[in-house]
């Protein structure tokens, strides 16, 4: 029989800060849309995530921080106490079944729209330039709204809405939690010179556009202790809203994660090239560079498969992976890996929304 783990230490115990995991496949986070107006998990969700505890650590879907953070329908929160039971009944499922969990703290900013900001208002953001895209609101899909600019004065309120969803999740019992400052949501509209045209000490340098990064990755660490907090970045990808890159990446990220060394963090998760998509980068781009200047462990994510995880592990690219839609449909992913079992395919219509089917009917392989 095939067993891969001769050959790879990818299937063995390993630390990442205060994490102690039984090997070092990741479930990335993948939104999957099965919660309900109000946000809050349910047996589902908790049946979803132990049928995949076997990962050495899960990675939850992003959780929106607040009701003004929100920018898809049917995703859940971790800003209310309903909310919080709801995780809590996810986090004993998977602590039952020997696996950990860390939560992913999001803030969509630009990328939302009218019908799913309270009051009817128009969605945040560093400047008031609206996003290409559509999303799905309680009325069905619709283009996303005009944003409005923050004001300075409102910027230690977003802080805050991450320091309260910090303290909502570890009272949830999760593990720790992720920082999401990719994929164009509201973070990383701040990092980004394409997004954010502000003016304040939060726009203009990019060491005013690492700011708030910077300010929320340290007020969270400050929540749960660093050891106990990732941080994740897309430095070359265009998702939520087709944004645009910043146009010096090697400068910004280069600026920014030896900033983030500061407070010893568990991880960097990094999404090599676009996310879902190809791993090809930008001329002048070397994401092999940056990684290099980050002191803690490394997550890559985005394309991989159990050959080219393997072939980055023993070059010391990477010390975890984090693989999202395999797990889909394979929720033991990481035996039928170990052991070169063929690896179910799930549809695309089983991604989003919907019940049971398509979310926890994935058997194992025998």
């Amino acid at each position: 029989m095939t067993d891969h783990s001769l050959h790879t230490d990818l299937f063995s115990p390993t630390q990442l800060g205060g994490l102690s995991l039984a090997n070092r496949f990741v479930m990335a986070p993948l939104t999957r849309s099965r919660a309900g107006d109000d946000g809050v998990p349910t047996e589902l969700h908790a049946a979803y995530y132990a049928q995949r505890a076997s990962a050495g650590l899960l990675i939850s879907e992003a959780v929106n921080i607040s009701a003004q953070g929100r920018g898809y329908n049917l995703t859940p929160g971790i800003w209310t106490e309903q909310q919080v039971a709801g995780w809590k009944k996810v986090t004993d499922a998977v602590h039952a079944a020997g696996g950990k969990i860390v939560a992913q703290l999001w803030h969509v900013g630009r990328y939302s729209h009218v019908d799913l900001q309270p009051g009817g208002v128009a969605p945040v953001a560093p400047s008031a330039i609206k996003a290409e895209g559509v999303t799905f609101t309680p009325n069905g899909v619709a283009e996303v709204s005009m944003p409005r600019a923050l004001e300075t004065s409102e910027i230690p309120g977003i802080v805050e809405q991450y320091r309260h969803a910090a303290e909502c999740a570890k009272r949830a019992g999760f593990d720790g939690v992720e920082v999401h400052s990719a994929n164009g949501y509201l973070l990383d509209q701040f990092l980004r010179d394409s997004t954010n045209h502000r003016s304040d000490a939060y726009g203009g340098s990019i060491e005013n556009r690492a700011r708030l990064t910077l300010e929320v990755t340290d007020t969270v660490a400050k929540v749960w202790g660093a050891d106990r907090v990732g941080i994740r970045l897309s430095p070359v990808t265009p998702n939520a809203g087709n944004t645009p890159l910043d146009s010096d990446v090697m400068a910004l990220y280069g600026y920014l994660i030896p900033q983030l060394n500061r407070f010893g963090l568990a991880y960097l998760h990094v999404v090599e090239g676009a996310t879902g998509g190809s791993r090809e980068l930008p001329p002048g781009v070397d994401l092999d560079a940056l990684r290099k200047l980050f002191d803690g462990a490394y997550m890559g994510n985005n394309g991989y498969d159990l050959e080219l995880a393997m072939d980055r592990r023993a070059k010391g690219l990477i010390d975890t992976v984090a693989i999202g839609r395999p797990f889909i449909a394979n929720p033991d992913l990481v035996a039928r890996l170990r052991h070169g079992k063929e690896l179910a395919v799930a549809p695309h219509e089983a991604y989003y929304g919907g019940g049971a089917k398509g979310y926890i009917d994935w058997p194992v392989a025998a």
